[in-house]
């Protein structure tokens, strides 16, 4: 690099011209590392990397023209400064805020910018200063670069004193020669960081907006003689038998290359490569990812070696065959998930903590991941080489906001950026050469994207143009969908969040192209329904390839509040403004990186294996690409509620992309009962992802030997016009008829055990005492039940504006009221039972009708009978049930159903029948706004009793959805994070014939699919039963 001295000032109007995003900065290469020798190869610590991680000191100045000029000559004094950690965001260590925006520009509203233009009153600006000596002098002929990994948006930097140069791509390295600047001893290196320029545009992207150094800051040492770039190719043949590996070294100074693979051969030379030919290869795929070792060793004119450069490769062959996506021949489906570069320290993630995301993927069958919206850290395509997962890698382009600005119809399409803005195209050309050379070795790379949400235009066509003319991976975009002009920009069809009958509809139709959501099943909250029809649907149709869930892990903010409790934050809790709120969280990891209870669905509808279990076999489709199912240890297990039976190996061999079919290796029982046979596939030996035993697939079938008591929720219509749970009846725990006491203001209805008291007053039961004392027993009653048809709105009914839709239903939940005409309560005497009923009229428009009447036995048992009549023309219920108030003290919770993970009528695939226990106070999942959430679906009986076993029992033989929480609905509801729920008093328990499913299509207006809805316009009626446990 020639520094003229009349080229060392740097002009910072520039960083607003969308033309000026880079200045001296070196050419994109390979990530390849090279060492002096093998010893430091095997070590993995290079003598030519020095790092400059550590404290730096820091300036903060709220625009560019608050900083403090001239702060990066020599002589100027920092050290009164303060200290700042590498990588880090400015954000989280105490300077300006972070900010949550999904569309919205950070400052829309705050200045009046353009497209290009920067924030001038408000554009904070990081100075730091970081002092380092060489570890060693430089040898005859060695040069050294310093490379930031991450400085986002933009990184202006000098060296003692000397301008260097200037980056402005976030996510890529900006790396710059040094030499020229260098000094003997110490040596100052300052750096300006801005958290928005012109780039700013095109990095629109869902996420919160930070600035700083946020990755590596790296010294490199060139030798006199070092490979700038390597460019590793594999051809495989038609038949897979033969592969053959290439290596391109692009060479700085005057030497030679040699290169081999270990345990295959040398490389040989021709036409300036290197190639060897491999025989019946070992093929790079999700279910083996065999990386073949190549090393390339260059020698200075001497023959002196002077770098060791070691390239792991996966050989794989990856392209569009037969009109479809296909590795290695096989048609593939991604079964994927978007995934931010994002945890506890914002985007500063460490390999440790990428390589645990990795095995969480892999564990829960996920074979794919798309870079949403941003190359990622080098590490992590390392990373997906070795654990094995298809990437689609994503240059670092959104610019949502300005689309956005269009669709609203607020201004044309030849406003969009880039859109055919010719200011635009030189910025979109070399972020997508600084993704191309930096990873294209990797062979987890298997789709280049240009980028998300940006509309379409000539300049983006550019991009994929250049895409496909140095490399022959197939090239995605989404945003053709929505601009059409450029369709030849995608080589797939991609769409996001597009209804799995819609994508069918659509593929009956269109065969040209491959099919794939680049993102689906939006999993917000509580999310996740009814994905199961996505997944079918890539099984059935060839063109439609899987999809990628948005997304893999919550993005939050760790905060305090004012009383000292931790929590995390979303959008608007650092005080920010614009923001949006919790729409950051769509993880299938809470913000911890712990598995939310999606994840286990994620894992069920992503299993290589189909499993179908029947009284006479066991099925199994093996969605494997080149593994046979007879490399898992299968397992049967017979149950009875909860107990095992019998446990036995199956033995089945089904070749990948095949069927087969075994028989059960027990019979069913005969005696009556409820039986539950489960089969698994079990990783026989450890992997790098998870131990051996590790459940791979997982099925389960449930069987009677009496009239079938069926899995699902047991409901029939009656004369079409009524939908009644088959509950119990009362010939049930049958006994002799209670003592029944007619009062003034109250009903009595009493047995050897319990008493029950039925006010005339308050409409409704309002105690129930079970194990009777001196002092009259224990009150297992805090109010009176009431009729419910309210939970608190999960984010995708948020999304769809179900509070206000259906707020009727809240209300009546609320304010039910006796109907006047009626007297409350009806009495009825039958041989074995008292029943008491309560007629209500529920305040909606026009009013609706609800019956709950109390059956009670002699031995304390009261059977429910809840019926309601809604008015005509109103909205289905979010569920119809039982609210009941018990004391907090009973909080230990043993069910008999769906488990152990909450489950929905939508989201219950990988539940399992069985007897599991929890702790009523744990039951709410901590999702970043609390929610209807931590409920279970097939529920044939549940207890909640507290330290020594007294509580209540409710039942339910056909199958009701349970949930035992701390907080009623409303409580829930009031919350807007899981610290802000109130004290607990009691322990709500809320029987149901039925919630409203989940949904999760998207979150902004996808309503729940028609089928996990309650009926509307009919009689329902729920029957169930409870009883005191002493």
């Amino acid at each position: 690099m020639n520094l003229d001295p009349l080229d060392q000032r740097f002009q910072v109007e520039r960083i607003a011209d969308p033309t000026f995003f880079a200045e001296n900065r070196l050419p994109a290469h390979s990530d390849h590392r090279w060492f002096p020798d093998a010893a430091e190869a095997a070590a993995g610590v290079s003598s030519f990397e020095q790092s400059l991680n550590g404290l730096w000191k820091f300036h903060y100045a709220k625009n560019p023209a608050a900083t403090v000029a001239g702060f990066e000559a020599p002589g100027f004094d920092c050290s009164g400064w303060d200290d700042i950690p590498v990588p880090a965001h400015i954000q989280l260590q105490g300077y300006d805020r972070p900010q949550y925006t999904n569309v919205q520009y950070p400052w829309d509203g705050l200045e009046a910018v353009e497209p290009g233009e920067v924030p001038t009153r408000f554009n904070p600006v990081g100075s730091y200063v970081r002092t380092f000596a060489l570890d060693r002098p430089l040898g005859d002929g060695e040069r050294v670069s310093v490379a930031f990994h991450g400085a986002e948006s933009a990184v202006a930097v000098w060296l003692n004193g000397t301008w260097i140069g200037y980056g402005a791509d976030s996510f890529t390295p900006s790396e710059f020669d040094l030499t020229d600047a260098l000094v003997g001893g110490e040596n100052k290196l300052a750096a300006q960081v801005f958290k928005w320029s012109a780039g700013s545009w095109i990095e629109d992207q869902d996420f919160y907006r930070f600035s700083g150094l946020f990755r590596d800051v790296v010294l490199y040492r060139r030798p006199s003689v070092h490979a700038e770039d390597l460019r590793v190719r594999c051809a495989v043949s038609d038949d897979l038998g033969e592969a053959v590996v290439s290596v391109r070294v692009s060479l700085a100074g005057q030497g030679s290359v040699r290169a081999r693979i270990d345990g295959v051969g040398e490389l040989v030379e021709g036409d300036g490569e290197w190639s060897v030919r491999l025989r019946s290869p070992r093929l790079w795929s999700p279910e083996d990812p065999y990386l073949y070792d190549l090393v390339v060793e260059v020698f200075d004119e001497s023959g002196a070696l002077v770098e060791h450069i070691p390239q792991a490769v996966g050989v794989r062959r990856f392209g569009i065959e037969d009109g479809v996506l296909k590795l290695n021949g096989r048609r593939v489906v991604f079964n994927g998930v978007n995934r931010h570069e994002f945890g506890l320290q914002g985007r500063v993630m460490s390999r440790e903590q990428t390589e645990a995301d990795l095995r969480i993927m892999k564990a829960a069958n996920i074979n794919a991941v798309r870079t949403s919206h941003y190359p990622n850290n080098s590490f992590f395509y390392e990373l997906c080489d070795r654990y094995g997962l298809l990437v689609v890698d994503e240059m670092n382009l959104e610019s949502h906001g300005s689309w956005d600005r269009h669709r609203r119809g607020d201004g044309p399409a030849a406003d969009v950026v880039p859109g055919d803005r010719p200011e635009w195209r030189d910025v979109l050309l070399d972020r997508a050469r600084s993704l191309v050379e930096r990873d294209k070795n990797h062979a987890c790379v298997v789709m280049w994207s240009c980028g998300n949400e940006s509309f379409g235009g000539s300049n983006i066509l550019a991009v994929a143009d250049w895409f496909r003319s140095v490399d022959d991976r197939p090239v995605h975009y989404e945003g053709v969908h929505w601009d059409p002009r450029y369709p030849q920009t995608s080589d797939v069809v991609s769409q996001m969040y597009t209804p799995a009958a819609e994508v069918e509809r659509y593929l009956a139709t269109h065969r040209d192209k491959p099919f794939v959501l680049c993102e689906y099943a939006h999993a917000m909250g509580n999310s996740f329904g009814a994905v199961d029809a996505y997944v079918d649907l890539a099984y059935r149709d060839p063109l439609f390839q899987g999809g990628f869930i948005w997304d893999f892990a919550d993005q939050a903010i760790r905060l305090v509040d004012r009383h000292g409790r931790e929590f995390f934050g979303y959008g608007g809790d650092c005080g920010e403004a614009p923001h949006d709120y919790e729409f950051s969280g769509n993880g299938i990891l809470f913000a911890d990186h712990t598995p939310t209870p999606k994840l286990p669905e994620v894992a069920y509808l992503y299993q290589p294996f189909r499993i179908t279990i029947c009284r006479d076999g066991i099925e199994v489709e093996n969605r494997f690409l080149s593994t046979g199912s007879a490399g898992f240890e299968g397992v049967a297990t017979l149950r009875r509620e909860g107990v095992v039976l019998r446990a036995e190996r199956v033995q089945v061999d089904v070749a990948p992309g095949a069927s087969g079919r075994v028989g059960l290796p027990f019979a069913l029982p005969e005696e009556p009962g409820e039986y539950t046979v489960d089969v698994e596939f079990r990783l026989r030996e450890a992997t790098p992802y998870a131990p051996a035993g590790h459940v791979v697939a997982s099925e389960q079938a449930v069987f009677a030997a009496q009239p079938l008591v069926s899995a699902e929720p047991m409901v029939e219509l009656v004369e079409t016009t009524r939908l009644v749970s088959t509950g119990s009846t009362s010939d049930e725990g049958a006994s002799r008829r209670p003592e029944l006491i007619e009062g003034i203001h109250n009903v009595g209805v009493r047995g050897p055990h319990f008493r029950a008291l039925f006010s005339r007053l308050h409409g409704g039961l309002t105690s129930y005492r079970y194990g009777l004392t001196p002092h009259g027993g224990r009150e297992l009653l805090r109010s009176v039940p009431q009729p419910n048809f309210w939970h608190a709105p999960t984010s995708n009914e948020r999304g769809w504006r179900m509070p206000f839709r259906d707020a009727q239903w809240l209300v009546a939940s609320r304010y039910p009221g006796l109907r006047p005409d009626v007297a409350a309560p009806e009495v009825a005497v039958h041989d074995d039972a008292v029943e008491v009923r309560y007629r209500y009229v529920l305040p909606t428009q026009p009013a609706s009708e609800c019956d709950v009447a109390y059956r009670v036995s002699g031995d304390g048992r009261v059977e429910v009978t809840v019926a309601v009549r809604p008015g005509e023309g109103l909205p289905d219920m979010p569920e119809f049930g039982m609210l009941f108030a018990t004391d907090a003290d009973l909080h230990r919770l043993r069910w008999y159903g769906e488990g152990p993970h909450e489950c929905y009528v939508d989201r219950r695939g990988s539940a399992r029948l069985g007897v599991w226990d929890g702790d009523v106070r744990t039951q709410l999942p901590a999702y970043l706004r609390p929610q209807e959430s931590g409920s279970h679906t097939g529920v044939r009986w549940a207890e909640v009793t507290d330290e020594r076993g007294a509580g209540l029992r409710f039942d339910c033989p056909g199958g009701m959805e349970f949930s035992a929480l701390p907080w009623t609905p409303f409580e829930v509801e009031n919350a807007l994070h899981p610290h802000e729920l109130p004290p607990i008093e009691r322990t709500v328990l809320r029987p149901a014939l039925m919630r409203r499913g989940l949904g999760g299509d998207d979150s902004w207006g996808a309503e729940t699919l028609p089928e996990y809805r309650l009926p509307v316009g009919q009689e329902l009626v729920f029957r169930f039963g409870f009883q005191g446990l002493r």
